[in-house]
Parts: structure tokens; sequence; C-alpha cells
């Protein structure tokens, strides 16, 4: 038996969610993040057309993107949920790098590819584990937008992946104190 989550809101409108990829990222990979977000959450989601990375964002010191001025870029541009998709390199505050950030219960997150991907750490391309790779963080940052905090278990789709191992050893399901969490926010689940 499968234990795939579906999330729903009762009592409210259909949740709108748009995917931004910026800058040049391959349209399957924009389509699979898409299909993924559609088959485990009830939200009306649609992907749109690439955007320029900002320029501003970019640290030709550390050769890397700003994550926060990527997240005030996208909520200065939309006003609807927002999940921005990126190939580059990313990080935050004091931290060498992150593979997403979100606004805390909010409406803004992004997620970068590069670090997912296993040619990053010279490995040989494997698609399955990219694929996989994408979906734990993507849904990660889904769960900040949902108002949940690091988890303990680091089994959990919300555990706080410190280096690639960590996004490797979780899985993309949250625990069922995460469900429960969830559950006391008007989410609600149907397996």
């Amino acid at each position: 038996m499968t234990n795939l989550l579906i999330l729903f809101f009762p009592n409210s409108k259909l949740m709108i969610l748009k995917i931004v990829p910026l800058g040049e990222i391959d349209q399957e990979i924009i389509d699979f993040i898409e299909n993924e977000i559609k088959k485990t959450f009830k939200l009306t989601v649609d992907s749109l057309f690439p955007r320029e990375i900002p320029e501003e964002a970019y640290n030709p010191f550390r050769m890397q993107y700003d994550a926060t001025k990527i997240l005030i870029w996208l909520r200065n541009k939309f006003t609807s949920k927002v999940l921005g998709i990126i190939e580059k390199d990313i990080y935050a505050d004091n931290l060498n790098f992150i593979f997403g950030e979100a606004e805390f219960n909010g409406k803004i997150a992004v997620v970068s590819l590069a670090r997912l991907n296993p040619e990053f750490y010279r490995e040989k391309f494997d698609e399955k584990l990219f694929k996989e790779r994408i979906v734990k963080e993507v849904f990660h940052e889904l769960g900040h937008l949902f108002g949940l905090e690091h988890c303990k278990n680091p089994k959990c789709v919300m555990s706080f992946s410190n280096t690639i191992l960590d996004v490797d050893r979780k899985s993309k399901y949250f625990c069922e104190s995460c469900k429960k969490k969830l559950q006391e926010k008007n989410v609600i689940f149907r397996i």
C-alpha cells in the first residue's frame, strides 16, 4: 500500500499555486514538478513562462544567488502563492548554501535544483535520484508555506537538510506529528 498524501482545504476556495521558472529550466522538469504537486496536494497549480533571474540577487563574491532577494523579488511581482524554481546555486544569511527557502505560513518559496543534481557532486547523472530530490525539497518548502517548521524526525520531509545525504535519507512524506499539525491548521488528509 502506498503512502500517498492528498491535502485539501475545507470551506475555502481551492488554493492557487503558481510555479515560476527563474532562468532557463527544462520544461520537462517544470511539468514534472507541477504533476507531482497536483498528484499529492489538492491545489490549482499553474506553471508560468520563465522569468529572468533578478540581477540584484546575484552575489559575485560568492558566485551564488541570495535566496532572500529572490523571495522579495517574487513577492513584489505576484499576489498568489508562488514557487520559484531556479537551477542556480542559492544561499541565505550565514549559510554556505540552501536547497530552498520559503516564507513561513506565507506565499513565496524558491527551490534550487543546482545541488539536487548528482552532477553537482561530479557523479553520473541519475534522473530518478534527481527527481526524488526535487520532490522532497519542493514538498519541504510547501510545508513551510502551510506553516510547518523543521521536524526532528530525519525521515520526515520537513526534516532540515544540511547536506545532500540528509535529502537522500528523508522521505517525501510528512510524519504523523507534522500531519497532525497540518490538520490543526485545517489541512485535511485523504490517504
